[in-house]
């Protein structure tokens, strides 16, 4: 039942640092570890928020699609636990009586405790964004991820004492870093415009500007959809730009737009023509920093 992938979106390797590919990823994988994933700081993230999905869409992903552990360890000292436990789990009822079912049965149980108190929350009145929270130990989250600089990463992740969970993804994510077949090339001053069609691309109706901003909007709702499930059209997409690009600036997606930069062989040795735009990157100008930099 649970799920953990990734999706190359967008791969560009800048052609003036050949070494350098910025990897655009739409991952899946269980909420509970979500929290580890965003402890690295060389990424770029959106995330499809609990916060704004509908209750019943929620509960419908869950009833779907639950997240429950891949692997269920023993209790012992320290953070590794190598050996599985199969016993049976207790619990009581409501009524005083005492439940008593596999390791799975018991988690499908808490999940279904969870769903009916989250479907009185909304009887009641109460926003998705506390109902929602009473759902995240069975949900999944979607993110859409960009990084050039992955080493560290997978040293950490793709190991035998990483978490199993996130040792998966990471090895899912290895899988799309060393499919080749992949990367395009760009040279210094071309985009990388994750979620951008070819036929979009070749467009005479959307110049260099439209496509970023469509690349934004998508991005921000991590799909070429909208949060409503409707087809992202330039219009819908200008709209949410001019939402996130405003005061207090939602800057997150924009970090995932990014330019190839020149990297030249100078008295210096080698140097970058805008390295303060790279943010989180190396050889690629952040749309977000542009813009940042400019106000």
């Amino acid at each position: 039942m649970t799920t953990i992938s990734a999706k190359t979106i967008l791969r560009s390797r800048n052609v003036s640092a050949p070494n350098k590919v910025l990897s655009t990823l739409l991952l899946r994988y269980p909420r509970f570890i979500h929290a580890e994933f965003m402890t690295h700081r060389t990424m770029s993230r959106n995330a499809a928020s609990s916060r704004a999905i509908p209750v019943k869409k929620m509960i419908d992903d869950i009833l779907a699609d639950t997240a429950m552990p891949i692997h269920w360890g023993a209790a012992q000292k320290g953070m590794q636990a190598d050996i599985e436990c199969e016993e049976w789990v207790a619990w009581s009822t409501e009524y005083g009586r005492e439940g008593y079912g596999t390791r799975e049965s018991a988690w499908l149980k808490a999940r279904d405790n969870a769903i009916q108190i989250a479907e009185g929350f909304e009887r009641a009145g109460y926003h998705k964004q506390v109902i929602n929270r009473l759902l995240e130990p069975f949900m999944h989250i979607t993110v859409l991820v960009s990084a050039t600089e992955w080493d560290n990463f997978l040293e950490l992740r793709d190991h035998k004492d990483a978490e199993p969970h996130i040792q998966m993804l990471a090895r899912e994510i290895r899988k799309c870093l060393e499919d080749k077949s992949t990367v395009r090339d760009l040279s210094p001053g071309e985009w990388h415009l994750p979620f951008i069609s070819e036929e979009e691309t070749c467009s005479v109706a959307l110049n260099s500007s439209d496509l970023q901003k469509l690349s934004v909007a998508r991005c921000a709702s991590t799909s070429y959809k909208t949060t409503d499930g409707f087809d992202m059209t330039f219009e819908r997409a200008e709209a949410i730009y001019d939402k996130l690009h405003t005061k207090p600036f939602h800057a997150s997606p924009f970090e995932h737009v990014a330019q190839a930069d020149e990297r030249r062989d100078t008295w210096r040795g080698r140097t970058w023509d805008f390295p303060i735009e790279h943010g989180n990157f190396v050889g690629f100008r952040q749309l977000r920093r542009q813009l940042e930099l400019q106000a």
